[in-house]
């Protein structure tokens, strides 16, 4: 019995030819190896079906939504019909991405369907050759002026013996579960892993703007995953959906690099001037004081970062809703001050450094139309908007607009918390990065870092809150310093903070010697944090096992910078530089653990002269990380 749903599954699909046209619909990927189908059964039940490099990747499953009034739509439906495919092929440059440019290429179609009561609905279709996706379409029509969607039928049936990398919330642990023990609504994107040949898929949602979040519950029976609306919608018509897709891949990596499928689900760039959209390095200041500012602002321009954020506490205690955000009253509980914060602003500024204001959701709820116009007065670069509500159609539309009228001022933002990304920064690129993980401030091994590389990582910028100079390092994380140079490079994040608990010496007046758990030290390995960029022309994933080992390539101009991380178990890497120019010479800086190294960190700085024909092999030990930077020799030999 164990294949018996595969089974009939393929034999579905095999008799597909044979079936009344009338009853179902097919699209392909352009380059035909990805086919989806959608099939009304003879007792009008809507069912959707994939098949991927001629494999099964999603059995015949259910689609439709129930409204408020009773209605169900995709269980006494009839086909009306479909558009001819179209085919769209082109491609455009992100405000600073993984990639210079994406390729947006599909072959679309639109489903017209109606129910036994006359209501009308449609599927819009694509079919990439990342994978597949569709929303549905509400038109308006009579009777209908808006439609309040209380449930989502959407389900994805996977061959018997799926399992997938399952957490609940989106700062959360993950687990590796197998489908049929699903019992509470799990994080999109969802990472299945398919049994037989070497095959995941992601699921999950694109262009989540204004509507209710969709996660992921066990099906019914074991054998897939439904979707899950975090309340009701209310729309109105005519309407579309959120995108809802299926991502298959013959490897972990290749789910990442195909991510901007994403992007390419979202409307393109709304802003005419994206100009002053600027990626950086931020260090986050915690001293909330005039001479820490001014200490992280010189601490920026000496290391190559280019902004200082000020975290929560400068306008008073976060969790209250009377702490005014239009005033610097430093909350005692975090600092005595005094803080100056006009005057840091000013002197960031003509150091040619940013400065970003971490602002809590009970603040920006009340006084977001104040607060964003007065920052841009006092020449902030960005707002960190903390532990914003999530979820519910109210707060999700509440999010964006909040994206949109800090773009109307030039002002970045950056997400706090349980917001997870759905690709909204291609039409908002002022959107530069966001939580949604289990960061360094949460102490993840690098076991679970490694599980977050390959499912987070899928839905866009990571802030991962990178720490160095902190105990928690090789004490609850159980990781090393040059994980944590391997982590910068692996978790794309157009604002990358590298000092999460850590401040300059200078910062307080003091004579602190630096430590694990404070004050930054001088290491030569520092020079890697100056050089590294946070955006990117070209990205590729050259290895990896979700939850053991992961190397990441990523390019910038003429430099590769790659990092690697192991799990519990050692690792081999066989790095082969085949990715560089033939026609030039190279020189790799290598960063490793090393215990014999007598600085704070102890990590090892090795020069190699390396060429496209180069191999290099190392051995990593567990919870253990790897760094390089690779310039064109004649680049280096001048600095």
């Amino acid at each position: 019995m164990k294949h018996l749903f595969v089974l009939i599954a393929l034999l579905w699909f095999s008799c597909l030819t044979a079936c009344k046209p009338e009853r179902e619909v097919h699209l392909a990927s352009p380059d035909g190896r990805l086919q989806w189908v959608l099939r009304v059964t003879p007792g009008g039940v809507v069912v959707h079906g994939v098949r991927w490099r001629g494999g099964v990747v999603v059995s015949p499953s259910p689609l439709g939504l129930v409204t408020a009034d009773g209605d169900t739509l995709g269980r006494h439906s009839r086909l009306v019909g479909s558009t001819p495919v179209r085919v769209h092929d082109g491609w455009w440059r992100p405000a600073g991405g993984e990639r210079s440019r994406y390729r947006d290429h599909y072959r679309g179609i639109t489903v017209d369907l109606t129910e036994r009561g006359g209501l009308r609905w449609r599927l819009e279709v694509r079919a990439y050759d990342e994978g597949v996706a569709f929303r549905y379409l509400l038109p308006r029509q009579r009777g209908y002026d808006t439609l309040h969607i209380t449930e989502e039928l959407t389900t994805c049936l996977f061959p018997a013996g799926a399992q997938a990398w399952v957490t609940s919330s989106a700062q959360g642990l993950y687990r590796h579960l197998p489908v049929a023990l699903l019992r509470h609504p799990t994080e999109r994107p969802l990472v299945v892993d398919l049994p037989g040949d070497t095959l995941f898929m992601a699921v999950g949602e694109a262009a989540l703007v204004d509507q209710a979040r969709m996660r992921l519950t066990g099906e019914e029976s074991g054998r897939g995953v439904r979707a899950s609306l975090d309340g009701g919608e209310v729309f109105a018509l005519p309407a579309a959906t959120a995108w809802r897709y299926l991502m298959p891949a013959a490897t972990p990596g290749q789910l990442v690099e195909n991510n901007y499928l994403l992007l390419n689900l979202n409307a393109p760039c709304a802003l005419d001037d994206t100009s002053w959209i600027r990626p950086g390095k931020v260090l986050r200041e915690i001293t909330l004081t005039t001479r820490g500012g001014k200490a992280c602002v010189d601490f920026a321009v000496s290391h190559g970062l280019q902004f200082v954020e000020f975290d929560a506490g400068w306008y008073g205690y976060e969790y209250s809703d009377t702490s005014d955000a239009t005033t610097v009253t430093v909350d005692p509980r975090r600092s005595p001050g005094p803080l100056d914060l006009k005057e840091v602003i000013r002197y960031a500024r003509g150091q040619g450094v940013g400065v970003i204001l971490y602002v809590n959701r009970r603040a920006l709820e009340r006084q977001l139309d104040t607060l964003l116009p007065l920052y841009a007065s006092w020449g902030v670069s960005g707002v960190k908007y903390g532990f914003v509500r999530v979820g519910s159609q109210r707060w999700t539309a509440w999010l964006h607009e909040a994206v949109r009228k800090a773009a109307h001022y030039r002002l970045m933002v950056d997400i706090h918390d349980e917001y997870r990304p759905t690709g909204y920064r291609r039409t908002y690129p002022n959107l530069m990065t966001c939580e949604g993980v289990r960061g360094d401030e949460a102490s993840p091994d690098n076991t679970q870092t490694l599980i977050t590389l390959f499912t987070r990582s899928i839905a866009g910028p990571t802030d991962h809150t990178i720490c160095y100079f902190n105990e928690r390092v090789t004490g609850r994380m159980r990781s090393s310093h040059a994980s944590q140079l391997a982590k910068a490079i692996c978790f794309y994040s157009p604002w990358q903070f590298l000092y999460w608990y850590d401040r300059p010496a200078a910062s307080r007046g003091d004579d602190a010697p630096a430590t694990l758990n404070g004050v930054i030290a001088e290491v030569p390995e520092l020079e890697l944090f100056r050089h590294l960029p946070t955006v990117w022309d070209e990205t590729r994933v050259l290895d990896g096992r979700i939850g053991e080992y992961a190397t990441f390539a990523r390019r910038r101009g003429d430099e590769w910078y790659i990092g690697s991380l192991t799990g519990e178990e050692a690792h081999r890497l066989t790095l082969r530089l085949d990715m560089l120019d033939r026609d030039r010479r190279y020189r790799a800086f290598i960063y490793t653990d090393d215990p014999a190294v007598k600085t704070l960190t102890h990590v090892h700085v090795t020069e190699k002269v390396t060429g496209a024909d180069s191999v290099l092999t190392f051995t990593l030990p567990p919870n253990r990380g790897l760094a390089l930077r690779i310039v064109p020799d004649k680049i280096s030999s001048s600095k």
